[in-house]
């Protein structure tokens, strides 16, 4: 008998041989035989829709949602601009903007296939944020394209949050995006990443009696993620780290290294170290992956007694948790299901909904700062190796991360409410 889902969104079941004819037609394979896949029931007709918030049961309810009632309130927005926040859905929803060139560990696959992760994301600021999100997949991989689309776009949205967009283009899309509008800009694989990882080494450290100042960190990895991660460590105070890419650790001595990877060296390596990963991560207490890849566990094995690994790529970390065990204090993966996992789920939803509750013009260093000192603070008196950084379905979360934003929006400068 075939098995059977049940579509979430129309209520329809869905057998088995169904899904498996849909696989076959993706793969080509007419003749292949595949077990029933759940996802593909699952994302049948899409994950979401859109709902009104008020009811259309007669002409009385039509007249004043439609015309001639909404005239009123768009005659009213055109004399006082700033009011289209109370009278439109503006300050609450989010645009989730992608290209589709770094999509999870898919990697450039267009916009097109882009779209479920996407959908995905809007229902995540949903569900953990109360935030309204709009999946856009841009049919161009130009910056400047996609940085005047947006901004064309930027009316009807109270903030944009940029999705699996290759490094390099991904900093100076946001920074001309952040340059040219007023509302929140977030590149969430830089920032939301940074943001976590950020709160989980505070509570490792705190475990062990250190604070950021005493730890020397490596990164493997100089894209969108590793960038932002070194940035925003050293703006909290840690005492020293260095990024390796392909080729080693990014430092002044190198002369093929892109603008970004300049600034980075600038910025980075205090200790002055060149070489390999590997020969970086002796005496290190931290290492931090978002490159994917392997390390040898001769490297971790040298790293500084109860050292720290964040080993973040999925599904294959780069040092697999049973051997980070045997010589790290605490160990963090990008994955559900081994404990400490760095979910940027943890941040974005809250970071939004912050920004979004008084108007934020953009989303300052403080507010990330504030964002990953309290997600650190949920964990409190529960602080243990296994148990640095919540759930994501720990409901404390998104609350504390929203009140955190919010006033720091607030003391510097950018709240708007």
């Amino acid at each position: 008998m075939a098995a059977e889902i049940v579509n979430p969104r129309s209520d329809s079941t869905i057998d088995s041989a169904t899904v498996r004819g849909v696989q076959r037609t993706s793969t080509g394979d007419a003749g292949a035989e595949e077990p029933f896949d759940p996802a593909f029931a699952l994302h049948r007709g899409g994950k979401m829709a859109v709902q009104a918030t008020v009811p259309i049961r007669d002409k009385d309810d039509l007249s004043l949602a439609y015309t001639p009632g909404v005239a009123k309130v768009c005659s009213a927005i055109a004399e006082q601009p700033e009011l289209v926040h109370d009278y439109t859905w503006k300050s609450q929803v989010v645009a989730v903007v992608t290209d589709g060139t770094a999509v999870l560990g898919l990697g450039d696959i267009g916009p097109e296939a882009s779209l479920p992760v996407m959908e995905g994301k809007a229902i995540l600021f949903k569900q953990f944020g109360g935030v309204d999100a709009v999946p856009i997949a841009l049919a161009t991989t130009d910056a400047d394209e996609i940085v005047d689309t947006v901004v064309r776009l930027a009316p009807s949205f109270g903030g944009v949050n940029l999705e699996d967009i290759s490094a390099p283009r991904c900093f100076e899309i946001e920074r001309k995006l952040q340059e040219r509008l007023d509302i929140p800009v977030f590149h969430d694989d830089q920032h939301g990443t940074a943001v976590v990882t950020l709160a989980a080494l505070r509570n490792a450290a705190k475990l062990s009696g250190r604070t950021l100042g005493d730890l020397r960190g490596v990164i493997s990895g100089a894209g969108a993620a590793g960038v932002a991660i070194a940035k925003f460590l050293l703006e909290a105070g840690i005492g020293d780290i260095a990024v390796a890419d392909r080729k080693g650790i990014v430092s002044r001595d190198r002369d093929d290294l892109t603008e970004v990877k300049r600034e980075l060296a600038e910025l980075t390596n205090r200790a002055g170290l060149s070489g390999s990963l590997e020969q970086a991560l002796a005496g290190a207490d931290v290492f931090i992956g978002v490159s994917g890849g392997t390390v040898p566990e001769a490297a971790v094995a040298s790293m500084a007694p109860g050292a720290y690994v964040f080993a973040m790529a999925n599904p294959n970390p780069e040092v697999h948790p049973e051997v980070a065990h045997k010589y790290a204090a605490v160990v963090a993966t990008g994955r559900s299901d081994f404990p400490n996992q760095i979910n940027n789920v943890l941040a974005f939803p809250g970071i939004f909904a912050g920004a979004l509750q008084v108007r934020a013009s953009r989303i300052t260093e403080g507010m990330k700062i504030a964002a990953a000192n309290a997600l650190a603070d949920v964990v409190g008196d529960e602080l243990a190796a296994d148990y640095v950084i919540p759930s994501p379905f720990d409901e404390r979360v998104a609350p504390a991360v929203t009140a955190a934003v919010a006033a720091a929006a607030r003391a510097e400068g950018v709240a708007r409410r």
